[in-house]
């Protein structure tokens, strides 16, 4: 829970005024230290721009003759390699002048998780569920959040210790290189500080200021959950895998074809990745209750994205129209904590806002979702009769194969071409379903990452310069 502020008790006001007294000479010692860093981390800045390189190219064809001679096809080839390195396509300089000297100081029992802020909470959950089991299995490990998403409190409440950076596009006007940097300073100070054993990235794309960092990390273990594999012509920058240690690919319902590039970094799989477990879903009468939902008749939760409620032709509301002509059935819609507020006001419709809805699944006696890989695998976890309306347009994520395993297992019914008579058949077969036993059989995920990283973090020396760990795996 959120502490009370530290000012509302006499002894939390004397313990508050002391933290604000630290040792002047330390505090000296301290700030020389962060001063240095910073100026070498903004020295490789510099050494790295466009201007500088092509500077110092100029310079050098000034003493030597034959490189003025050759300075007009030089110049061409440094724009377009500064080019190709914005496009990551090729790899970025390494600039070992004036850069961070390895640190002596041992890495503690701490482990510091990114998850970025995606379209949904895809990533967040992932590292929150892997979190939550390093307290669970290792609770004198320090968990550390450093993120871009906004949903800050529920980490908060957890005790989590949290740091956030607002993403590039809620900044009015900031360059990439500037929002960059901005990482790499505010990265770079939580890893100095808490001097992190583990460092888990999870994102589709790594940024530079992050990949800058991390790679003054010499003995901290960098590892990058992604789903999917690095296919050709990815848009990944090239040099971005090198900085990893290990990648961890979470599975699917449907196997993916192999088809990753050659990287030279270990990769490992897990099974599909939910928040909660079996026992921590609340029990149906207190779930139904905190809803405000009747106790008898059947509830239905609805989660499909982007729809807009109030447009009598879009498919939220015909779904929603279709339920509501079954008598006994109440609508819970599911409203995303990242989106706008939603403006309905229908009878038997109940709104939640909260995270994360599945521990409210023993309330509902079906759902109609889209194919999104989270809530898939939440309803499969949790055996609930499903209609699900996948995405035909999401690129490498196939919704259609993903959700065509609930037809297979028995427990779910897909509509590919969505219309009124289509989604009233959906319903009603729906509601005609019988609610299957929890997969207790599927496994979390998360649980089998702790214990692979935590095995490979006994197998690992703190103190001396990196050495690439085995980590076990499905393969």
């Amino acid at each position: 829970m959120i502490e009370d502020d530290a000012m509302d008790t006499k002894d939390g006001s004397t313990s508050e005024m002391q933290t604000f007294e630290p040792s002047p000479s330390k505090m000296k010692q301290k700030k020389l230290q962060l001063r240095q860093n910073q100026l070498a981390r903004e020295n490789r800045r510099l050494r790295n721009s466009a201007s500088f390189r092509i500077g110092l190219l100029c310079t050098r064809a000034a003493f030597r003759p034959l490189r003025l001679l050759m300075l007009p096809f030089s110049v061409l080839f440094l724009i377009f390699s500064i080019g190709m390195e914005r496009l990551g396509r090729w790899p970025v300089p390494i600039i070992k002048h004036g850069t961070l000297s390895e640190s002596a100081v041992e890495l503690r029992d701490s482990i510091v998780f990114f998850p970025t802020n995606g379209v949904g909470f895809g990533h967040f959950t992932r590292m929150y569920a892997l979190a939550k089991r390093y307290r669970k299995h290792s609770p004198s490990t320090e968990i550390v959040f450093f993120t871009t998403m906004p949903t800050l409190h529920l980490l908060y409440n957890d005790g989590f210790v949290t740091y956030h950076l607002a993403g590039r596009k809620k900044y009015n006007d900031i360059s990439a290189s500037d929002w960059n940097a901005l990482m790499e300073e505010q990265l770079s100070l939580v890893m100095n500080h808490h001097r992190p054993s583990t460092f888990i990235f999870d994102g589709a794309y790594p940024y530079r200021g992050m990949l800058n960092t991390i790679k003054e990390q010499k003995l901290t273990r960098k590892v990058w959950m992604r789903r999917g594999t690095f296919k050709k012509g990815t848009k990944i920058p090239v040099d971005s895998i090198a900085h990893f240690d290990t990648i961890i690919h979470p599975e699917d319902s449907v196997p993916v074809v192999p088809s990753e590039i050659f990287h030279g970094v270990e990769s490992m799989t897990c099974a599909p990745i939910v928040l909660l477990d079996q026992n921590e879903l609340m029990l149906r009468d207190p779930a139904r209750r905190r809803l405000n939902v009747p106790l008898d008749g059947r509830v239905v939760y609805v989660q499909l994205g982007a729809g807009r409620i109030n447009d009598i032709d879009s498919e939220i509301r015909m779904t929603v129209d279709a339920l509501l002509a079954h008598k006994d059935v109440t609508v819970v819609i599911g409203e995303s904590m990242l989106g706008q507020r939603l403006n309905i006001n229908l009878d038997r419709v109940v709104l939640l806002r909260d995270y994360p809805n599945s521990m409210y699944f023993k309330a509902f006696d079906a759902t109609i979702q889209a194919g999104g890989y989270n809530s898939f695998h939440e309803t499969r976890q949790f055996g609930l009769p499903a209609l699900f309306y996948p995405n035909m347009e999401t690129g490498m994520d196939d919704q259609l194969a993903r959700c065509k395993v609930s037809e297979a297992e028995g427990w779910g019914h897909v509509i590919v071409v969505r219309d009124e008579k289509a989604i009233n058949a959906g319903v009603n077969r729906l509601l005609g379903m019988s609610k299957p036993l929890g997969k207790n059989d599927v496994e979390n995920g998360a649980f089998g990452v702790y214990q692979q990283l935590s095995k490979a973090k006994r197998e690992r020396p703190s103190s001396v310069p990196k050495q690439r760990a085995e980590l076990g795996g499905r393969n």
